[in-house]
C-alpha cells in the first residue's frame, strides 16, 4: 500500500499551524500590522466572531477530516493483516476512550482548580471517531444519507427544541447547544462553543473515510468527480447562507458550515493530491512530514506543556536577550514565538530520528 504523501503533508501543515497559532505568533503579527493592509490577511488567522467564515475556522474540520482518511488506510492495513471486525472496533474503542480522556484533561486544569469540558478538539474527535467506524463498511450512498442525516438532526435539534431562555436557534448563549452544555458541565462557553458539535462535524470524519477509501481504490479515475463534489459543497454552504436559510457559524457548526467547510477540505486535498502525489512535488515536505508524524504527541505537548510552561519561560529569555539589543517590544515578541516554535519542531525531530511516534 502506497503511502498518501500529501495527507502527510496536510497534517503536518494543520499541526504546524496549530503549533504557531500556541506560540502567540498570530496575535502578535495581528498587533504588528494593526495600522495597514497586511492586518486583515492575519485576522483570518483568527476564529470569525459569529456568522462568518475565516480561514482559521476550517483548521478543525481539517483535522477531522485528515482523521477520516487516515481511518479508511489504517483500517485497509488491519484488513490486509487478518483483523476481524471485532478487533478493529476494539481497537478504535480504545482509541476514542484516549481521546475522550486527553480531550478532557486539556481542559481540566483551570487557575480556580479542576474543570470538566467537553469542547476540545480531541473529546470531539473521539465521538466522530466511533461514528464513522460504525459506518465505514456501509456502502458509500448509504454513507452519504446519514451524513446529511446528521445535518438535518443538526437542524431540527436547533430550530424546534423550544427550550426556555435556549429557543433562539442561531443566536449566541441562547441556542440549543447552549442549553445541552448546561446539561452535561452545567455551564455555558464565553465564546459560544458548544459540545454537540460533534454531531454535524461527524459528517468531516465520515467524508474523510469514504475519501480514503476511494485513493485506496481507485482515485486518479474519480479526481474529476471529487472536484465538482468540492464545488458542490461550496455552492451549497455559501448559497444556504446567503439566501438567509441557515447561517454560516463555525461555533455551533451549522449545517452550512459543516457543508462549505468539507468542501474547502476536499478541495485542498485534491490540490495537495494533485501538486505532491501525481507531480511528485516532495522536496520540502519534511519539514511538515516530521510534525504530522507525531501529531498527537505535539498537540498536546503545546496545549498542556507549551500553555503552562514552556511559552512563558522560553518567552521570558529570549525576551530579555533581545532585550539588549532592540526595544522594539512586538518585534521582540515574534521572534520569541518563533523561538518556542522552533524548540517544539527540533523535538518532533529528536522524536523522528529516534523513531519514536505516539499513537493510539
Amino acid at each position: 500500500m502506497k503511502r498518501l504523501a500529501s495527507l502527510d503533508f496536510m497534517r503536518g501543515l494543520i499541526m504546524v499551524l496549530l503549533a504557531l497559532e500556541s506560540t502567540g505568533l498570530y496575535e502578535h503579527l495581528f498587533k504588528a500590522t494593526a495600522h495597514n493592509y497586511l492586518n486583515g490577511f492575519f485576522v483570518q488567522f483568527f476564529h470569525h466572531p459569529w456568522n462568518g467564515l475565516h480561514f482559521w475556522d476550517l483548521i478543525q474540520p481539517g483535522f477531522m477530516f485528515m482523521a477520516g482518511v487516515s481511518m479508511a488506510y489504517s483500517l485497509h492495513k488491519q484488513k490486509q493483516e487478518g483483523f476481524s471486525w471485532n478487533k478493529s472496533f476494539i481497537k478504535i474503542l480504545k482509541r476514542s476512550v484516549w481521546l475522550f480522556f486527553w480531550g478532557v484533561l486539556d481542559y481540566a486544569v483551570r487557575p480556580k482548580g479542576l474543570s470538566f469540558e467537553l469542547w476540545d478538539v480531541l473529546t470531539q474527535l473521539s465521538f466522530t471517531t466511533l461514528i464513522a467506524f460504525l459506518v465505514f463498511e456501509w456502502k458509500t450512498s448509504y454513507q452519504i444519507l446519514f451524513c446529511i442525516g446528521l445535518l438535518l438532526l443538526t437542524e431540527f435539534l436547533y430550530r424546534f427544541m423550544h427550550v426556555p431562555g435556549f429557543d433562539q436557534p442561531f443566536v449566541d448563549q441562547h441556542n440549543f447547544g447552549n442549553y445541552i452544555d448546561t446539561v452535561l458541565m452545567n455551564k455555558i462557553n464565553s465564546g459560544g462553543w458548544v459540545a454537540i458539535n460533534c454531531i454535524p462535524t461527524a459528517v468531516h470524519t465520515i467524508a474523510g473515510a469514504i475519501i480514503g477509501k476511494i485513493f485506496l481504490n481507485d482515485m486518479k479515475a474519480k479526481i474529476n468527480h471529487l472536484f465538482y463534489t468540492a464545488v458542490g459543497c461550496l455552492l451549497l454552504g455559501y448559497g444556504l447562507d446567503f439566501i438567509g436559510i441557515t447561517p454560516i457559524i463555525k461555533r455551533i457548526a451549522t449545517s452550512s458550515f459543516t457543508i462549505v467547510s468539507l468542501g474547502y477540505c476536499l478541495l485542498g486535498l485534491l490540490i495537495c493530491y494533485w501538486w505532491i502525489d501525481l507531480l511528485n512535488h516532495r522536496k520540502y515536505l519534511f519539514f511538515f512530514k516530521v510534525v504530522g508524524m507525531n501529531s498527537l504527541f505535539i498537540y498536546l505537548f503545546f496545549e498542556i506543556v507549551g500553555a503552562r510552561w514552556l511559552n512563558e519561560y522560553s518567552a521570558q529569555i529570549s525576551n530579555g536577550v533581545l532585550a539588549m539589543v532592540s526595544s522594539l517590544t512586538l518585534l521582540n515578541q515574534i521572534i520569541s514565538s518563533l523561538v518556542i516554535f522552533s524548540l517544539e519542531w527540533g523535538l518532533c525531530y529528536f522524536l523522528y530520528n529516534k523513531k519514536i511516534f505516539f499513537k493510539l
